[in-house]
């Protein structure tokens, strides 16, 4: 390998990000530095991702944190310690940087709601009251100055003081970020615009538009707020404590400090702070965060409970067998947050598009204001000059860059909700060319379990006697077969009453049981006794029992299939699935029965992983280059082909550590048909995103021709601006309310 460059990951919470374009600005800006190997900022949840080199890793982080306040200087940058830590020094940052000169004016109105995630709400709310009062004072002043003669001088100053209350931090933070070298941004071209306008002495729509604008602002930071609240609120399964018990007492601690080991105590209404299991209590356990079930869960002594699951009604002693960092609520929340940072490719699309975007339409705009007068005759700066700015208003593309990545975060909380936990936008991007689904079938298309199903007496035997016989027989195995025969048989066995035990390596067993002998195994053991006995019909392992030399007929054990499995296959082919497809290292005809009863199209058996990896890359050279493949699987021998197939989906309940960490989404039910909720919520998400992009383009296009002919006025061009992008964020907020999908 080399010497490779250990890395580590840092985070930093950003206070006061309000604008997906700063975050798209950090992003880019983090990037460059020396030592950063990646980086993304998370728009949602204020979060800045690095992976940086860890031998400067200090020195790169305070880089970051210079950057950050370079581009962006309204932003306080927390270090994310421990959760509780981390959330102390944010309050404490918001408070010691309240009174901060660097806020400019009014500007915090910015921060509208952003605090009350922290610990003080009222600070959000005073912000957004102080806005409405400047706005409220611009808008009188505006109208004393459109109704009293004043003229001249005097008109001037009026409007120039109502200017200066509604829109004097826009100005100076225009100014700040040209002093920085960042120009083309929102602000630099509404300052622009209005000043522009003042200065061919259009001084009531000067005001009027920038007016316009904050108002704009105000109700776009409301609404990003909202949504932010409700895909948070989504993820607000992070405990707050965890009650340690010590010696008689317990004591409140953070979940960060309990070891594993250690014994927690877990009241009625309190979520589980750390995956554990049960000692003492039994209770109804509300699992609906995690699982998306709204039935409550029964545990008792020696069941396991996760992480994020809420205590409806007993109390519990639990021995917590996983640290914080490695529970599943840690391991959720991680992924969530982390989900954004993996961007689609139409994510990247309309960030490509914008840098390129902007300066166009600024040169466009100077053309527009420079070349009419001089070449058409009676054309008037003036008229040219407003002409431009407008154009420049219009421009402006916030709608885009601000809807878009919600749509996609709205769409993976939206799925969470569901029990599926897509671990990035290019996943859930991804599910809409998936046209193969490849199913492992222990453990996700049946249970993984086996039972009894099927009791076939013969020879004048009864079903009773059959199986009493069988589990008898069976009473000293461990294996999973004879467990199922004890647990069908459901009656307590006397070990006693069972003499002359001789197990028959490869066939089966020998028991002198109330006098008679009986023989359990496979057809190797009845041919070897020389007993004939019936070949069944039905797949899975089978059980011939003889009792004194006489054959008594036999027992079927499968793996049940689960409830939901054949209505996803159903689902899948109604959503347009060209394959379905089913891999298993089992018998050729239990894998062909299974196949069978579901309706698959292939079913591929006896087959060890490496063969599982041969079949996927088949596959994937048979298909058209646009189809996806998914594969469904929960063990650690599907590890590799989740990691091969362009979409790995693992079971989240019953899978394994390494298959989890392998596939792109999890599903936390180990219900297969939450993948067809899945894909439909995708095709939602993507519809929903290009909804935005057309709407946005195709008014910004009829406006910037309306702007260059003269038609549009300033009121049109911000309306544009700011009103598409409010639709636009309400638009996305709709991917969140994806109900209960059949």
């Amino acid at each position: 390998m080399g010497t490779a460059v250990e890395k580590v990951k840092r985070e930093l919470i950003l206070e006061g990000l309000d604008c997906a374009n700063c975050a798209m600005k950090i992003e880019n800006g983090v990037k460059k530095l020396d030592g950063v190997m990646d980086c993304s900022v998370n728009f949602v949840s204020k979060t800045l991702t690095m992976e940086v080199d860890k031998t400067h890793d200090q020195d790169v982080v305070t880089a970051a944190k210079k950057k950050v306040n370079q581009l962006e200087p309204h932003i306080q940058v927390v270090e994310k310690g421990n959760g509780a830590a981390a959330k102390a020094a944010i309050s404490h940052a918001a408070a010691q940087h309240g009174h901060n000169h660097d806020h400019g004016h009014t500007h915090d109105h910015d921060h509208a709601h952003d605090h009350s995630h922290g610990h003080s709400h009222d600070h959000g709310a005073g912000n957004t009251k102080r806005m409405i009062i400047h706005l409220i004072a611009g808008a009188l002043l505006t109208g004393v100055g459109l109704l009293s003669p004043v003229t001249g001088v005097a008109e001037f100053v009026l409007f120039t003081i109502a200017y200066l209350i509604v829109g004097g931090d826009i100005v100076l933070r225009a100014v700040k970020n040209i002093l920085r070298g960042q120009v083309f941004d929102e602000h630099f071209l509404m300052s622009l615009a209005t000043i522009g306008a003042f200065a061919i002495q259009q001084y009531p729509e000067g005001v009027a538009v920038m007016l316009f604008y904050q108002v704009g602002e105000l109700f776009q930071s409301i609404a990003v707020n909202r949504s932010r609240k409700s895909i948070s609120s989504l993820m607000d399964i992070r405990p707050d404590y965890a009650n340690l018990q010590m010696g008689n007492e317990t004591k409140r601690v953070a979940p960060e400090e309990v070891r594993v080991g250690d014994l927690i105590i877990v009241k009625p209404g309190e979520r589980v702070p750390l995956d554990g299991k049960v000692l003492e209590g039994r209770t109804a356990m509300d699992t609906s965060a995690l699982t998306g079930e709204s039935v409550p869960r029964e545990v008792e002594p020696g069941d396991e409970v996760l992480s994020g699951f809420v205590n409806k009604n007993g109390v519990l002693t639990v021995e917590v067998t996983k640290s914080y960092g490695e529970s599943t609520v840690s391991k959720i929340l991680e992924l969530v947050q982390n989900a954004s940072s993996k961007k689609a490719p139409t994510e990247q699309f309309i960030t490509k598009f914008a840098r390129y975007y902007t300066p166009v339409v600024v040169i466009v705009a100077t053309l527009l204001a420079i070349v009419p007068p001089l070449l058409i005759s009676g054309a008037t700066f003036s008229e040219w000059v407003y002409r431009a700015l407008v154009f420049l208003v219009i421009s402006c593309p916030c709608a885009l860059v601000v809807s878009i990545p919600l749509g996609f975060f709205g769409g993976i909380g939206a799925a969470s909700r569901q029990g599926v936990l897509v671990k990035g936008s290019n996943y859930l991007e991804a599910l809409n060319d998936v046209k193969y689904v490849v199913f492992d079938k222990t453990g996700t298309l049946t249970k993984g379990a086996f039972t009894v199903t099927g009791i076939y007496p013969a020879n004048g035997a009864t079903r009773e006697e059959l199986l009493r016989s069988a589990a008898y027989a069976e009473l000293h195995s461990n294996h999973p077969i004879a467990e199922s025969i004890r647990a069908a048989y459901g009656q307590e066995l006397q070990a006693a009453d069972v003499q002359e035990y001789n197990e028959i390596a490869g066939h089966g067993i020998q028991v002198q049981f109330e006098g008679k002998q009986i023989l359990a195994g496979n057809a190797k053991l009845m041919n070897r006794e020389q007993i004939p006995f019936k070949t069944p019909e039905e797949p899975g392992t089978v059980v011939h029992v003889a009792i004194d030399g006489s054959y008594a007929g036999y027992i079927v054990i499968a793996d049940e299939i689960k409830e939901d499995a054949e209505q996803t296959i159903r689902s899948l082919k109604e959503l347009g699935m060209k394959k379905t497809i089913m891999l298993t290292g089992d018998a050729k005809a239990v894998g062909e029965a299974v196949g069978r009863k579901l309706g698959l199209d292939e079913v591929h058996a006896e087959l060890l992983p490496q063969h599982k990896v041969e079949e996927i890359e088949r596959l994937d050279r048979q298909k058209a280059r646009r189809d996806k493949i998914a594969f469904i699987g929960d063990g650690m021998n599907d590890t590799p082909v989740l990691a091969r197939a362009d979409v790995g989906i693992a079971m989240g309940g019953l899978g394994s550590d390494a298959a989890i960490e392998a596939a792109d989404i999890v599903i936390m039910t180990d219900e297969p048909s939450k993948l067809s909720s899945a894909i439909h919520i995708a095709r939602r998400t993507r519809r929903i995103v290009w909804q935005n992009i057309l709407f946005a383009l195709g008014v910004k296009a009829v406006f910037l021709l309306l702007g260059a002919f003269g038609i549009a006025s300033m009121w049109e061009a911000v309306f544009s601006d700011v009103g598409v992008t409010l639709l636009a964020v309400l638009n996305a907020m709709r991917v969140l309310r994806t109900k209960e999908l059949a």
